[in-house]
């Protein structure tokens, strides 16, 4: 669509002058307002806006400075070029200061100079204009930006509400064994999660769990995995009798990972589940994909604890290991979420797996028996630095369980 003619407002009381300037910038496509009266052109800018203004300096009621700064005032998008007989240095000076966007001097032997000054102003003005409607439309996309992060924000921290409320009560006692935990999300909703819980008087089970991914989806995948723990418990009776004690941990995680594939919820997870007898403080344990192992630290020792397994919603014919270990009267064992790895300041893997050992032996053996529940585990999050991190790159979840 050809682009309309813009409007100018030519003001000169010398008749010959104007007349030649507007028939030659008529001729040049544009539409001419002509007056011979600077106050005749303030009056008719009342009522009219043209796109451009070319006005004389000199005129004998008001100058054309009186021009300029009343259309800067008025109209201050309207580009103004000044043209006089007079080439004085002040007066070009006075005209760029107060916003002149041009300043020509007379007699115009080449009117083209003139219709080469108008385009370019009107080709700042149209930029100026340009600038302005990108720059409100952005401010209009920031405010609607900022609606939805403020609403996202607002779910989000709904829904960290909510998987916290899932999570076990932090800081439990059973016997001589204390248990609490620690959950860092590298956004508002955490892809892990822990749950662990007294079964048939006896049996301590636990699990760590890190679904893959960030955000949302995998935080409803661990909402919707502590459900299908709870059914699969209640329904097979796991973990209620010593027979299923020593029997059942593998087929737990059969049963877990044949719901997540049925179920097709597009995530695999990685787990680390453990039961514990708190009569005899036997421990049976399965690894699936977990890393890094969690860390048995007594009698002044510390160490991995050993074990292998397949993540679980990718293999539809994988088998687990159940593992065996009697604990001492005395220990602690700290379970780790992978995204404790991305925190530690050594880069090789063994080198970190090594310095998380060490930290957490030289920090468990000077925790108190009397320590209070919770503290323990706030205690090696301080050893690791984890409170002073400003952000994180993946969930970090701990889970600290601790017999005295």
């Amino acid at each position: 669509m050809p682009e309309s003619p813009r409007q100018l407002l030519v003001i000169d009381d010398d008749a010959i002058v104007r007349q030649s300037i507007v028939a030659y910038l008529e001729d040049s496509g544009f539409i001419v307002h002509q007056v011979g009266h600077a106050e005749e052109g303030i009056s008719w800018l009342e009522s009219n806006t043209p796109h451009l203004i070319v006005t004389d300096l000199c005129m004998p009621d008001v100058d054309g400075l009186s021009v300029l700064k009343k259309v800067r005032k008025s109209h201050p998008d309207i580009p103004v070029i000044v043209v006089s007989g007079m080439g004085v240095v002040r007066d070009v000076v006075e005209a760029l200061r107060h916003g002149a966007s041009d300043y020509l001097v007379k007699p115009l032997v080449d009117m083209e100079v003139l219709v080469h000054s108008i385009r370019r102003a009107l080709e700042r003005r149209d930029l100026r204009d340009e600038n302005r409607v990108y720059r409100e439309k952005l401010e209009h996309v920031n405010r609607e930006l900022q609606e939805y992060v403020r609403r996202l924000e607002h779910d989000q921290q709904a829904g960290r509400s909510v998987q916290r409320k899932l999570m076990p009560r932090n800081s439990s006692q059973y016997g001589s064994i204390s248990v609490n935990y620690k959950v860092i999300p590298s956004l508002y909703l955490s892809g892990d999660f822990i749950d662990y819980g007294l079964l048939g008087k006896r049996y301590l089970a636990f699990y760590l769990t890190d679904v893959s991914g960030h955000g949302a989806a995998p935080a409803f995948v661990t909402v919707w995995l502590k459900q299908l723990v709870r059914r699969v418990f209640r329904e097979h009776h796991i973990f209620t009798t010593e027979e299923s004690f020593r029997r059942d941990a593998g087929t737990l995680l059969k049963l877990i990972n044949r719901e997540i594939l049925h179920s097709q919820v597009g995530c695999h997870l990685t787990c680390f589940v453990g039961i514990i007898d708190i009569e005899t403080l036997e421990m049976r344990y399965v690894v699936a994909g977990h890393l890094p192992l969690p860390a048995l630290i007594a009698g002044g020792r510390s160490e991995f604890l050993e074990g292998k397994g397949k993540p679980l919603g990718i293999f539809e014919d994988a088998e687990w290991e159940v593992n065996v270990i009697q604990l001492p009267e005395n220990f602690s064992l700290v379970i780790f979420s992978d995204g404790i790895l991305e925190v530690l300041p050594p880069q090789d893997l063994i080198e970190k797996e090594a310095y998380l050992l060490n930290t957490l032996a030289s920090k468990t053996e000077s925790l108190s028996q009397r320590s209070l529940q919770g503290e323990d585990i706030e205690s090696v999050s301080q050893a690791l630095k984890l409170n002073k991190l400003e952000t994180v790159p993946d969930d970090i979840a701990i889970l600290m369980i601790r017999a005295f």
